[in-house]
């Protein structure tokens, strides 16, 4: 990997554990409707024009449908959920389940038939990871609620169907046009509810959080994304999965306070076991298939 491309993964890396940290101090006082209107809206600002300087925004026109299926499944149901969740659950544990998305993934191919499902060792891989996932939630129960975990659950399985629609039924349009038109669009699906919940006072790190998702985890995040992918390719560039859930568990126990548990550890080293296994997935001729990859949260 180039030193550009090194670079690129590591600011992905800290950048993709940011958000869960942001949303935790975010819905202290916002939201979550109104949360995600900010974020989507602060993005759309930002990349919509660019987007359009480059011609991008026309072609999407006869795609309107799979656009719209792609922004329900990755930005407008699970950015609302995501928030919802985390007004109960702490955002280091929220991080480490949303690593299952690789896995979910990689059962879907199952589900599907494709031509890249588990062979060998990912069979192994999936199990490691529904061990994990099960350490995660099992060993800490008592701090797991069950409409929350079942908020995570559809996030994830968002998360897991927003890149399959991607690559089948927009992969020949501008990625960067794509994100743009379904930030703008959530933004609009959301403003009327945000508007009857503007908070009447918001706290300095209330405000900075909201302008980090928004300036940092979204728009800058894409186009870090993109040339990342331009740098080194698709399924390389999904390796950051693998760590920033890690780093979001680092950011809440060292700037929350919140608590690492034996459940957390054991889940986590289980799941990152499974996801590198599963995901190893060959397709015809030995290539390696793309992984599902879970956009900023």
């Amino acid at each position: 990997m180039s030193r550009r491309g090194l670079l690129l993964f590591a600011a992905l890396c800290v950048i993709w554990g940011i958000p869960y940290l942001l949303i935790r101090v975010a819905v202290r006082e916002l939201s979550p409707a109104f949360l995600v209107f900010s974020r989507t809206a602060i993005g759309a600002v930002l990349l919509l024009p660019l987007a359009a300087r480059r011609g991008e925004l026309r072609v999407l026109l006869p795609a309107w449908r799979p656009v719209l299926l792609f922004t329900a499944a990755e930005i407008a149901v699970p950015w609302l959920l995501l928030s919802r969740a985390e007004e109960r659950l702490s955002s280091s544990l929220t991080g480490l389940l949303i690593a299952a998305v690789p896995l979910v993934g990689a059962a879907a191919t199952v589900v599907t038939r494709s031509a890249h499902r588990p062979e060998g060792r990912s069979w192994f891989g999936l199990l490691f990871g529904i061990l994990g996932v099960a350490a995660l939630v099992g060993l800490d129960f008592g701090r797991v609620g069950l409409v929350p975990l079942l908020e995570i659950c559809v996030v994830v399985i968002g998360y897991t169907t927003g890149p399959m629609v991607l690559s089948r039924s927009l992969s020949e349009l501008p990625s960067l046009g794509v994100i743009a038109a379904s930030l703008t669009v959530t933004a609009l699906i959301y403003a009327p509810v945000a508007a009857l919940e503007v908070p009447a006072h918001v706290r300095v790190d209330v405000a900075l959080s909201v302008a980090g998702l928004g300036v940092v985890c979204t728009a800058l995040a894409f186009l870090l994304f993109f040339a990342l992918i331009a740098e080194v390719g698709p399924v390389r560039a999904t390796v950051i999965t693998y760590v920033n859930p890690a780093v979001a568990a680092v950011l809440g126990v060292t700037l929350l306070g919140e608590r690492f548990t034996a459940g957390m550890g054991v889940g986590f080293a289980l799941v990152l076991a499974g996801s590198v296994l599963a995901t190893g997935l060959r397709g015809p001729r030995e290539t390696a298939a793309p992984i599902a990859e879970p956009l900023p949260s």
